[in-house]
């Protein structure tokens, strides 16, 4: 652990892998150290860490390392899980975020770094998996149910950022109708804002920035 006994989050703001290990984080009620990097100057502390060089990574001591978004979600709420967020995780849904969608939504927000002249078309991929979202979401308040849950926080960042690649064109269609209001719900909790907070990049040897509920 860090020298004052806290764990230790590297994060990236932006990142919505790291925006929902926060979030799960914060509605624990642990406390962490976290230590905000820029993606392109990578700090060899979180490397030394984990190698493959991706956040969130949380330092828990020198034996225990977690690196995968999902697994510091369920480790946060294994320690406090107040809402019971974890009996609604949907296994299915996060899945086909991660998987295919995360991979349309790549393509269609970054078309150069792919190679491909516009998104257009794997645009049309991310279509097909919101229409699944919206379609639950006109049954159930939540993708968790009648409450919001597990599920809710891990696919919410990456749904924000696919509508944030094009706001005009996602807020026109009418067939997200349900979908916009859950998102828009869940960008204007408190929670969301607590953990959006900005906070500088951290320095070896500068005071630590410590993460948790005021």
């Amino acid at each position: 652990m860090a020298g004052n006994n806290l764990p230790i989050l590297y994060s990236f703001r932006r990142c919505p892998y790291a925006m929902r290990a926060r979030m799960a984080i914060w509605q624990s009620g642990i406390a962490v150290e976290l230590r905000e990097i820029k993606l392109r100057d990578k700090p060899a502390e979180m490397l030394a860490a984990s190698p493959k060089g991706t956040v969130p990574v949380l330092v828990l001591d020198e034996a225990e390392i977690v690196d995968e978004s999902l697994d510091i979600m369920r480790w946060a709420l294994a320690q406090s899980d107040p809402n019971d967020w974890m009996a609604r995780e949907n296994a299915a849904l996060i899945a086909a975020n991660d998987g295919p969608f995360k991979y349309a939504l790549d393509r269609y927000k970054y078309p150069h770094r792919f190679g491909l002249e516009d998104g257009m078309a794997h645009r049309g991929d991310g279509v097909n998996q919101l229409l699944v979202l919206e379609e639950r979401l006109s049954k159930t308040t939540f993708l968790s149910g009648a409450k919001m849950g597990f599920t809710d926080v891990a696919i919410a960042p990456f749904i924000r950022q696919f509508a944030a690649t094009d706001p005009a064109w996602f807020d026109a269609r009418k067939e997200f109708a349900h979908l916009r209001h859950w998102l828009k719900a869940f960008l204007q909790l408190p929670l969301f804002g607590a953990v959006m907070e900005k906070y500088p990049v951290w320095k070896p040897g500068h005071p630590p920035s410590l993460f948790q509920q005021n």
